[in-house]
């Protein structure tokens, strides 16, 4: 039992690593997105209503950010238990059996974002053929032609979010399986919220 736990932990400290830097660089990233959706949309509304001549680049562009925003803030949100959940049943159930159904959910979840990453992809590679109606790079400002942009950037986003809810969903694993057998204190805990629960 005790090389058992020494493994688990072990493959524990990567994926703590990873999900540490990848959250905070989510986060900051994420920031700006919804700093730039607010600015994109204020703009629109100035130029729509009170100029009466609307843009024709602020609607998808704020629709772009908000993709990139979901994308780095749900595996955050999932790795600190913010997601809306269901909470009436856990409370009702023994505490391990509580435990063996969160980690029979989580297994689920591992399945269902394995099938997400697939067709994620699959829908970035599409999302190459087709350019965006209003979003260009803006090259003409160095003395070079304007490209559209393709809407695989776009697309990127919910994949690189399941790929990184994928690594959180095997840390997650990993420390229920760590602190079903008694190793809980030898982990660092996840700084958590409390989940916005229907009771």
């Amino acid at each position: 039992m005790h090389g058992a736990m020494q493994i688990l932990l072990k493959l524990i400290r990567p994926l703590e690593i990873f999900n540490d830097v990848a959250g905070r660089i989510g986060r900051n990233i994420a920031v700006v997105a919804m700093g730039l959706m607010v600015v994109v949309i204020l703009l629109q509304v100035f130029f729509r209503y009170v100029l009466n001549n609307a843009l024709p680049w602020p609607d998808e562009a704020a629709r772009f950010f908000m993709l990139w925003l979901v994308g780095l803030m749900g595996p955050i949100a999932m790795r600190r238990g913010s997601m809306v959940a269901i909470t009436g049943l856990q409370k009702l159930l023994p505490g391990a059996v509580c435990q063996g159904l969160l980690f029979l959910l989580l297994l689920l979840s591992l399945f269902v974002l394995v099938v997400a990453i697939k067709l994620g992809w699959a829908h970035v590679n599409s999302g190459w053929l087709f350019a965006s109606s209003s979003l260009k790079l803006p090259l003409h400002l160095i003395g070079m032609e304007s490209v559209k942009l393709k809407l695989a950037w776009a697309y990127m986003s919910l994949f690189v979010g399941f790929c990184l809810m994928l690594v959180v969903n095997l840390e997650l694993l990993l420390r229920m399986l760590v602190t079903t057998l008694g190793g809980g204190d030898a982990m660092r805990p996840i700084e958590r919220e409390r989940p916005a629960g229907i009771d």
